[in-house]
């Protein structure tokens, strides 16, 4: 399993990368998606509300599950990966890459220092 350093981690087995200031991507960790198994569809269907850290901003169907997905920060949601519709299967194949599920707006840049570092996400899920 892989555990970037450059990212940020949330106890739900969400990742956040942020691109500039205020935009960040957010997906599901690898850990994740090896729990969950094939990935079928993701249904993000918040673009352009606001959320608070760990409400739910959409959900991921693997084969036998669904699974809710909680945004890491407060922000809006200001784009979902459109590539996911026609091939979910990239969130098993390039999780942190390829995969990523949301870009969003984040409120406080501030509020991502709380999340896990990925030696403490590691840890988390060993």
């Amino acid at each position: 399993m892989s555990f970037p350093a450059g990212l940020k981690y949330t106890k739900d087995h969400e990742w956040i990368k942020l691109i500039d200031d205020k935009t960040a991507l957010i997906g599901i960790t690898d850990y994740a998606q090896r729990e969950l198994g094939d990935i079928v569809f993701v249904d993000i269907n918040t673009t352009g509300k606001q959320l608070n850290a760990e409400e739910v901003f959409g959900t991921v169907e693997a084969v036998k599950t669904v699974s809710d997905l909680f945004l890491p920060v407060t922000a809006t949601v200001v784009e979902v990966n459109k590539a996911l519709s026609n091939n979910p299967e990239l969130v098993n194949n390039d999780p942190y890459g390829e995969g990523w599920m949301a870009k969003i707006e984040v409120n406080d840049p501030e509020e991502i220092n709380s999340l896990l570092s990925a030696e403490a996400y590691e840890q988390l899920v060993s």
